[in-house]
C-alpha cells in the first residue's frame, strides 16, 4: 500500500461514518494554543473544541496533522524518530465514546487495512488515586474477539494522556500495538516491553479535567481523541523495517545511490522535509524560536552533504514532488529561502573548519560547542579529528535537550489551553491591535504568527519598518478607545466562501475547512471594527478588558501597552503587549 492510499482509505473510512474532513492546520500553532513553538499533535489545534467552544464542521472531525517535535532532533537518523510527521486521528467532541471508537478503531485496522487479528494486543489504563481502572474498554476488546491474553493493564506513565500544561482536558488511554517481526511468531501472551510490538494507534478518552488544586474531576464534555502515526503505520503494512524505505523517503533516499553512510542520508531526508513545510507554512532562518529551528535543521543538513556530488536543492525538489499532490507546496516560495541560507552558511562553515583546523584533539566539550555554534555534528567532527572525552559531549548535548524540553513544555502552559482568564481578554486585545494596525498603515498589514499566554500577547505582521515611539503611543490609544467603548464581540459560523468575500482577516498560511469561525467586534448600531477568522474564545464585551469596574487609570490612559516593537525576521515585525 503507498501512501495516497493509506489517507484515501482513512478519511473515507471516518467520513462513512459521519465525520467531516478538516485540513491539517498550520504547523504554526494560532493563538488559540498559548506559546506553543510548533503543532505536535492532531489534537493541539483544536484544544479550545476539545474544551467546549463549538467546532463548525461539528461534533465528529477527521484530518491529517502536519506536526514537527524538535525535542529528539539529535537522535534523527535511527528507525524511529523524526522531525517532521503526520498524524492521523479521529475525534469526537461531545458526541460518541468508548464503545464506537475502540469498534471503528479495530474495523479500520482489520477490515480496511486487513490486519490480522493475530498480529494486535492491548493496553489500557490500570487504575490509581485519581481515576478507576478502565475495565469498560478492555471488555469491548474482549467483545470484538480479542483473548484476554492480549490484554495488558498498564499505569498512568504508559496509558493516560494529558493535560498539556499544568491544568486541562486529560483522560485514560487504550492502545494498539502490532507484531511487526515476519520472521518470529507471534506470542499467545502479550508482552508490552517486547520491541516486536510496536504501538501504531491511540485512543485517549478526555472524561477529566486536572483543576489548579491538581484535582480530576469529571468533565462536562467527554472526547474522544485519537492519533495514529502516519509514516509507522504505512511502514508496518508494507513490512518495512523502518519509515526510510515507504515512498515518504525513498525517492529522496535513492538520489546518494553511492553514499554509504546511511544514518546521514535519513538525516538529510528527514531534515529536508521539515523545512519544506516550515518555509511553506510562513517559517524563514533566523536566531529565535521557529526560525532557529529552520536554520539549525538547514545547516545540519547541509554539513551532512559535505562531500555528496549533490546539492542541497535536489532533496529539497524531490520532497517537494512526493508532497505536491497533497500539500500546495510552491517551489517559488521555498526555493530562495533555502538559497539565501545556504549562501549565509557557506561562510559559518569556513569560519568552522578554520577553528577546527587548529585543533588536534578536540575534548567533548568543545565538540558540543562547534556543534552548537557551527553546526557540525558530532559524527562528522570524528571524520576530521579525533574527538577524547566523547561522553562529555553527550553530557552537554542532554543538558541542553533537557532545557529544550523544559521550555516545551512550559510553552503550554497559562495559554488558552487552560482558557485563563487573562489569556482571553489578551486574545481579544489581539483582536483590536491588528485592527488597529490595518487602520494606521494599510489592509497590507497581514497577520504572520502570534502567541499569548496569561503574561502578554505577541503578534507578528508583515511590515518592513520600525514603528516609531510616536506610532505605538497612537496605537496604544487606538485600542484602548475600542476597549472603552465597550464593543460587542460576536462569534458567527459560516461557509468559508461567504468570510472571504466580506473581507475576514485569515491567519497567514493556514488551510481553513468548508465551514469557518468569524469573530466580529462591533458597536451596538452593528459598524464593524474587527472581523477575523478564529477558533476562540473572547470575552463578549471589550469593555472586559478595561479596569476593574471600569475605573479610569490614574494615568488617564487605558488598560493596553506596547511593551516591545522588534524585528521578527525579514520584512517582519512583532510587537508584545500587556493589559495593565
Amino acid at each position: 500500500m503507498n501512501s495516497a492510499e493509506l489517507r484515501q482509505k482513512f478519511l473515507e473510512f471516518f467520513e462513512k461514518k459521519g465525520h467531516a474532513i478538516i485540513p491539517s492546520a498550520s504547523l504554526i500553532p494560532d493563538k488559540t494554543d498559548g506559546t506553543a513553538l510548533f503543532s505536535t499533535a492532531g489534537m493541539q489545534p483544536l484544544v479550545p473544541y476539545l474544551l467546549g467552544e463549538k467546532h463548525p464542521e461539528g461534533k465528529r472531525i477527521v484530518s491529517i496533522q502536519k506536526c514537527i517535535r524538535t525535542g529528539d532532533i539529535d537522535e534523527v537518523g535511527d528507525d524511529t524518530h523524526l522531525t517532521f510527521f503526520e498524524m492521523l486521528g479521529n475525534w469526537s467532541l461531545g458526541d460518541y465514546w468508548k464503545q464506537e471508537s475502540i469498534q471503528w478503531s479495530f474495523e479500520f485496522l482489520t477490515k480496511e487495512l486487513n490486519i490480522p487479528i493475530e498480529k494486535l494486543a492491548f493496553s489500557c489504563f490500570a487504575g490509581d488515586e485519581n481515576a478507576p481502572k478502565d475495565e469498560e474498554s478492555a471488555k469491548i476488546w474482549e467483545s470484538m474477539g480479542i483473548k484476554k491474553e492480549r490484554i495488558v493493564f498498564l499505569p498512568k506513565e504508559d496509558n493516560w494522556w494529558g493535560p498539556v500544561g499544568d491544568t486541562g482536558p486529560c483522560g485514560p488511554d487504550t492502545e494498539i500495538f502490532y507484531w511487526k517481526s515476519n520472521d518470529i511468531p507471534t506470542p499467545k501472551t502479550f508482552d508490552s516491553t517486547d520491541k516486536n510490538w510496536v504501538e501504531i494507534w491511540n485512543n485517549v478518552f478526555m472524561q477529566y479535567i486536572k483543576n489548579a488544586s491538581g484535582e480530576y474531576v469529571l468533565a462536562e464534555q467527554k472526547n474522544v481523541d485519537t492519533g495514529m502515526g502516519f509514516e509507522r503505520t504505512l511502514a508496518i503494512l508494507n513490512s518495512f523495517e523502518n519509515v526510510y524505505e515507504t515512498d515518504l523517503f525513498e525517492p529522496v533516499m535513492q538520489l546518494f545511490p553511492g553514499f554509504t553512510n546511511e544514518r546521514a542520508k535519513r538525516i538529510i531526508t528527514d531534515h529536508a522535509r521539515a523545512c519544506v513545510f516550515l518555509i511553506s507554512d510562513g517559517v524563514v532562518p533566523s536566531n529565535k524560536d521557529q526560525g532557529y529551528i529552520l536554520r539549525r535543521l538547514l545547516r545540519r543538513m547541509m554539513v551532512h552533504m559535505r562531500g555528496i556530488e549533490h546539492d542541497i536543492f535536489e532533496p529539497i525538489k524531490k520532497t517537494i514532488v512526493i508532497y505536491k499532490d497533497v500539500y500546495d507546496l510552491s517551489e517559488e516560495k521555498i526555493l530562495p529561502v533555502i538559497k539565501d541560507e545556504a549562501d549565509k552558511f557557506e561562510k559559518t562553515l569556513a569560519a568552522g573548519l578554520k577553528a577546527i583546523e587548529k585543533i588536534d584533539v578536540i575534548n567533548g566539550k568543545e565538540a558540543f560547542l562547534l556543534y552548537e555554534t557551527y553546526g557540525f555534528p558530532l559524527e562528522v567532527l570524528e571524520e576530521m579529528r579525533t574527538v577524547a572525552n566523547r561522553e562529555q559531549f553527550f553530557e552537554e548535548l542532554k543538558k541542553h535537550q533537557e532545557l529544550s524540553r523544559t521550555a516545551s513544555a512550559g510553552m503550554f502552559k497559562g495559554g488558552l489551553a487552560d482558557h485563563d482568564p487573562q489569556t482571553i481578554k489578551l486574545h481579544t486585545a489581539h483582536h483590536l491591535l491588528l485592527a488597529a494596525l490595518q487602520e494606521m498603515f494599510g489592509k497590507q498589514v497581514k497577520q504572520k504568527g502570534s502567541n499569548i499566554n496569561s503574561e502578554r500577547l505577541r503578534i507578528d505582521f508583515l511590515f518592513d519598518r520600525k514603528i516609531t515611539d510616536e506610532e505605538k503611543k497612537r496605537l496604544e490609544s487606538m485600542v484602548n478607545e475600542k476597549i472603552q467603548k465597550g464593543l460587542d464581540v460576536v462569534k458567527r459560523e459560516m461557509p468559508l466562501e461567504e468570510a472571504q468575500k466580506i473581507g475576514a482577516e485569515m491567519e497567514f498560511g493556514v488551510k481553513y475547512g468548508n465551514t469557518v469561525s468569524v469573530y466580529f467586534i462591533q458597536d451596538s448600531k452593528g459598524n464593524v471594527i474587527s472581523k477575523e477568522f478564529c477558533g476562540g474564545p473572547h470575552v463578549s464585551n471589550t469593555f472586559e478588558l478595561a479596569a476593574p469596574q471600569g475605573e479610569p487609570r490614574p494615568d488617564g490612559r487605558g488598560p493596553f501597552k506596547i511593551i516591545k516593537e522588534e524585528a521578527s525576521s525579514q520584512g517582519v515585525r512583532r510587537i508584545k503587549g500587556i493589559l495593565k
